[in-house]
C-alpha cells in the first residue's frame, strides 16, 4: 500500500482516519473488511474496489460511478439481493491479486465528489443491513498502518495527529537529535512523551541499571524476568520504545568530563540527572556549544505524615542567555540523605508531570504550542496546587 499516496491524499486520509481498512493495489482504491448480509441472511466481510483516477502524485475527482465488491452479493436483511445497486456478476481479474465477483452502480446526480464520498455511499449500502441484525459489526475497524521506513520515523502511522488535524503543527517537532541526559523516574517519563513526536533520533544517556524501584517510578509494567535481567535503564527503555518508532539510540554511559562531547551536534537536551557536579559541567557545556536545554529538578520532604512535593522545570536557550543565566536556577549540589527522593521513594505522578511541563515547555519553543508568558523557570507546588511562572522573557 502507497502510504505517501495516502497522506498526499485528502479524500484517501480521511478513509484511513475514519478507520476504514484501505488500501492501494496497481491503481485500484481496495476497501477491506466490508460487512453485508448474503443470501442466507448470513453476516460476511467482503472487499469494495474502485478504479482510481489520479492527478500526478494524489488522486483526482472520480471519472466514473462503478464499483466493484469481492464477496458474494450484497442482500438485505431478508436475504433478498440489493438490487438498486446491482449491475453486473462475473469473476473478473482487475489486477494481480485483486479478484472481484461483482460490480455496482449507484450514481448521484452530480457525480462523486472524491474517494471519500464513493467508497462511503457503496459502504454505507452494502454494510446498512449487516449493521441492522449486528449493531457491533463495522467496517470502521482501525486496523494497524504499519509505515516503510522512508516514509516515517514511526513503525505505524502516527493517525493521532491526522485524525486531529494537526499533522502541520505536528511537523514542527521534525528536530534531527535530542538528547535526554538521565532516564531515572523523570527522564524515562521524558522519553515515552518524546518518543511519540517525530524527532529523528532520541539519544540516551545514563549509566544505571534498570532496578525494582525504578519499575515503579517508570512509565508502563517491567516484567520480574526483564528486573531479574539487570539491564540498562538506556538498553531497557530502548528496547521498549522501539517497538514503537525508530531512531532511538543508547548510550549506557554518564555524561561527564571524558563524555562530553557525545552531546555535539544535538537539536535539543534535557537534563533530568540528579547529580549536582555533573549537572554543572553539563550546563557549562551546553551553552559553550550555544544548546538549547531543559533542566528538571524534584525536591521532597516529609512533613508529619505526609509528603511535601516542588517540582522546577527550567528552560535556557541561547536568547534567554543573553538576559540571565540558567545557572542562577539550576542546583548544582547532590541530594542528601534528608532528601526523601534521593531514596527512591515512589513519586511516579510527580516524575510524570516534571516531564509533562517539560515536553510541554520544548514544544512551545518551537512553535506546537501557543506560549503567551515565555517563561524560562516555573515551579509547582504540590500543597497549594500552585504553578508559578519566572524569568518571561
Amino acid at each position: 500500500m502507497s502510504q505517501e499516496l495516502i497522506n498526499r491524499s485528502a479524500d484517501l486520509k480521511r478513509l484511513r482516519d475514519d478507520g476504514y481498512d484501505i488500501a492501494i493495489t496497481d491503481g485500484y482504491l481496495l476497501l477491506k473488511r466490508v460487512p453485508y448480509v448474503n443470501a442466507r441472511r448470513e453476516i460476511q466481510y467482503g472487499t469494495l474496489v474502485s478504479k482510481l483516477r489520479l492527478a500526478g502524485d494524489v488522486t483526482d475527482r472520480p471519472d466514473d460511478h462503478v464499483a466493484y465488491f469481492a464477496g458474494d452479493h450484497p442482500c438485505h436483511m431478508n436475504g433478498s439481493e440489493i438490487l438498486g445497486i446491482k449491475h453486473g456478476s462475473e469473476v473478473k481479474t482487475l489486477a494481480p491479486g485483486v479478484v472481484v465477483n461483482h460490480s455496482f452502480s449507484n450514481k448521484p446526480p452530480n457525480g462523486y465528489e472524491d474517494y471519500h464520498a464513493k467508497m462511503t455511499r457503496y459502504e454505507t449500502i452494502i454494510a446498512g443491513p449487516a449493521e441492522a441484525i449486528d449493531a457491533n459489526v463495522t467496517a470502521r475497524v482501525f486496523p494497524v498502518v504499519e509505515a516503510e521506513e522512508h516514509e516515517s520515523v514511526f513503525k505505524y502511522i502516527d493517525t493521532a495527529s491526522s485524525r486531529a488535524g494537526i499533522a502541520t503543527t505536528t511537523k514542527k517537532l521534525e528536530l534531527g537529535k535530542i538528547a535526554i541526559v538521565g532516564l531515572g523516574g523523570t527522564g524515562s517519563y521524558v522519553l515515552d512523551l518524546v518518543a511519540k513526536t517525530p524527532v529523528k533520533e532520541v539519544h540516551l544517556f545514563d549509566g544505571d541499571q534498570f532496578s525494582q524501584h525504578n519499575a515503579f517510578r517508570s512509565p508502563g509494567a517491567a516484567s520480574v524476568d526483564e528486573l531479574r535481567r539487570r539491564p540498562t535503564k538506556v538498553a531497557f527503555l530502548k528496547d521498549k520504545y522501539s517497538a514503537m518508532r525508530r531512531g532511538i539510540v543508547d548510550h549506557a554511559d554518564y555524561v561527564g568530563a571524558a563524555t562530553l562531547g557525545q552531546l555535539e551536534g544535538m537539536d535539543f537536551v534535557f537534563l533530568c540527572l540528579d547529580r549536582g557536579a555533573a549537572k554543572r559541567i553539563i550546563v557549562t557545556k551546553l551553552e559553550e556549544l550555544g544548546a538549547s536545554f531543559i533542566d528538571v529538578g524534584m525536591g521532597i520532604e516529609l512533613a508529619g505524615d505526609a509528603l511535601l512535593g516542588l517540582i522546577r522545570t527550567t528552560t535556557s536557550t541561547p536568547a534567554s542567555r543573553l538576559q540571565f543565566t540558567a545557572n542562577a536556577r539550576i542546583p548544582f549540589q547532590n541530594g542528601g540523605a534528608e532528601n526523601e527522593y534521593s531514596t527512591n521513594i515512589q513519586t511516579a505522578d510527580l516524575n510524570a508531570l516534571n516531564a509533562a511541563l517539560a515536553v510541554i515547555k520544548w514544544k512551545k519553543l518551537y512553535g506546537f504550542y501557543v506560549d503567551l508568558e515565555n517563561e524560562h523557570n516555573s515551579t509547582y507546588i504540590t500543597s497549594g496546587n500552585e504553578l508559578i511562572n519566572d524569568d518571561q522573557l
